[in-house]
């Protein structure tokens, strides 16, 4: 069975301020158009017979400049919705609730069309793409590549790696980096962690 490459997108304005970034499409900035293109070598290494990406601009983004401009795009690899915290920091959080952590407490509740989802229902979507890999991966010898983001490919992650989705919180992320999940004596490992080029 291939490897399941993991990317994250590069880096938008609001990932360098802090701001939590689901559902609003924050354009990749010039730094993260090169981390982007910088991230196809690092996948040339591989063969890769299946590429998915978020919906999300930044992530569609990064794909095509990585070389895989026909990605196929699922919502379920969409971030985790913050809810009512979609674009605001962590320290802004901290404010009202000092003790708040998001793979534990989840978000405040947001706008109906954006309601903010639980860990579990983080995990949950996870598996479910986890389903649609391992489907890819059963048709071929070659590898899947995700481009997708950081809250939830931490997630899928621990989900992988048979932990539950409060595990993701031990597996930092930064943008334009590529990871590798493989198997060993027929179980899921870490292979490589958020690499840069």
């Amino acid at each position: 069975m291939g490897d399941l490459l993991l990317v994250r997108h590069g880096e938008t304005e609001w990932s360098m301020s802090g701001q939590h970034t689901s559902w609003s499409d924050i354009p990749l900035t010039e730094n993260g158009r090169a981390q982007a293109r910088a991230v196809a070598p690092l996948l040339g290494k591989y063969r890769v017979d299946a590429a998915f990406t978020s919906p999300r601009v930044r992530a569609r983004e990064t794909a095509e400049l990585a070389g895989f401009a026909g990605a196929r795009v699922d919502p379920d690899l969409s971030e985790w919705d913050y809810g009512a915290y979609e674009g605001v920091t962590t320290v802004e959080i901290h404010r009202s609730r000092p003790n708040w952590f998001l793979f534990t407490d989840g978000v405040a509740p947001g706008p109906a069309e954006h309601p903010g989802e639980t860990p579990s229902e983080v995990g949950e979507r996870a598996d479910r793409m986890l389903a649609k890999v391992d489907a890819a991966l059963a048709n071929t010898e070659g590898s899947v590549v995700l481009f997708a983001h950081g809250h939830f490919l931490r997630v899928l992650t621990a989900r992988r790696l048979g932990f539950p989705p409060a595990a993701g919180a031990h597996f930092q992320l930064a943008t334009g980096t590529v990871s590798r999940l493989s198997y060993e004596h027929g179980r899921p490992v870490l292979a490589t962690w958020n690499v840069r080029p």
